[in-house]
């Protein structure tokens, strides 16, 4: 039987400091499931055991990196947007997702009649002239030219941060987790 999104996941005092201690991120360091054992009252085995618990139970749906561009001088960010036929995006998408240039593409349902875009990628580089020359290269190495597609250049870095684990009500349930 499948526990229901919004259902709670008991918890330990050790798995509530857990869940706390990976809101603030991977500590970064070799080990890096050990060092958040050792915070917790856990052993290593323990922490990544309970982990994988919460991914099978939903609480946690990935574990990611957020780079955050603008400290490392990357501040020439497009999305750039495609309209591929339907049965042609899955192909594309897999293509463009293996070019070195591109840091993120994934598919998204179209908003007609204002928003014909399926498919989204990610082009960061350091000047908007360099992300424009990859995207170029992109284009004739892919034999794009009869796609259509528009460049949108972030003009905000917006706080990034990674999952949030707690809820508002977790006051009233203290010894449970809960599905994001």
């Amino acid at each position: 039987m499948s526990r229901e999104a919004h259902d709670p996941i008991p918890c330990t005092d050790a798995e509530r400091r857990l869940r706390a201690l990976l809101e603030r991120g991977l500590p970064i360091t070799a080990r890096p499931w050990q060092r958040l054992a050792e915070q917790c009252g856990m052993c290593e085995a323990e922490v990544m055991a309970c982990v994988q618990r919460w991914q099978q139970a939903g609480l946690i749906k990935r574990l990611g990196l957020v780079v955050k561009h603008h400290t490392l001088g990357i501040r020439a960010n497009a999305m750039v947007v495609w309209d591929v036929p339907d049965d042609a995006v899955g192909e594309l998408g897999r293509r463009l997702a293996g070019e070195a240039a591109v840091t993120l593409c994934y598919r998204r349902p179209r908003r007609l009649p204002d928003w014909p875009y399926n498919l989204f990628c990610m082009i960061h580089g350091t000047r908007r002239d360099r992300v424009l020359a990859s995207l170029d290269e992109i284009v004739e190495r892919q034999a794009l030219q009869a796609i259509p597609h528009r460049v949108l250049f972030s003009l905000k870095a917006y706080k990034q941060r990674g999952g949030r684990y707690t809820r508002e009500d977790d006051a009233h349930d203290s010894r449970a987790c809960h599905p994001a």
